[in-house]
């Protein structure tokens, strides 16, 4: 078996050629509108979809930053969290929590990043829908590639972290 990366005084290279759909183009489509509010108009399964609660779901992070890196997003479409009632905080904070107990039983990670990123300033890819991004991490997750090669490697394939994932949502 031929290993997958190669060195040389000139270049590396890390063969993924899973992504040539994506760099050709192919799936894309383009979106109008918001796509976390596209997203809950479609199947869950297409989406990645984890959990629909009353006022707000869970979805895996199309990319991500480590596996199992989700995203509780309220249905409502505001930019922040001084836009959103009592109701809609407290359920997304209750799926927040429900996540952390999902990920620490199925990838026992040594810690999370929990966070919100509010405008382009402060980080947030899409300013117009607020989001709350949960991360898994382990001691070791920011390793060479990361330093030095600025690539994140993620093992798993989307569909098979939301295989894994979705019977433990369904039990919410």
């Amino acid at each position: 078996m031929r290993a997958c990366w190669t060195s040389s005084a000139i270049m590396k290279q890390l063969w993924a050629p899973w992504r040539m759909d994506y760099l050709q183009g192919e799936g894309k489509e383009e979106v109008e509108g918001c796509i976390f509010c596209n997203k809950i108009e479609r199947p869950d399964e297409e989406e990645h979809i984890l959990y629909r609660g009353a006022r707000s779901y869970v979805t895996l992070n199309r990319y991500p930053y480590n596996n199992g890196h989700l995203m509780v997003v309220p249905y409502a479409h505001v930019r922040g969290l001084e836009d959103l009632d009592t109701e809609i905080l407290l359920e997304m904070m209750q799926l927040v929590q429900a996540s952390l107990r999902i990920l620490s039983g199925v990838y026992a990670p040594e810690g999370f990043n929990v966070g919100i990123n509010e405008g382009a300033a402060a980080g947030a890819g899409i300013e117009e829908h607020l989001h709350v991004h949960v991360v898994p991490r382990w001691s070791h997750d920011a390793n060479y590639m990361t330093t030095i090669g600025q690539t994140r490697v993620i093992p798993e394939m989307l569909d098979e972290t939301y295989a894994i994932f979705r019977p433990h949502f369904e039990r919410l």
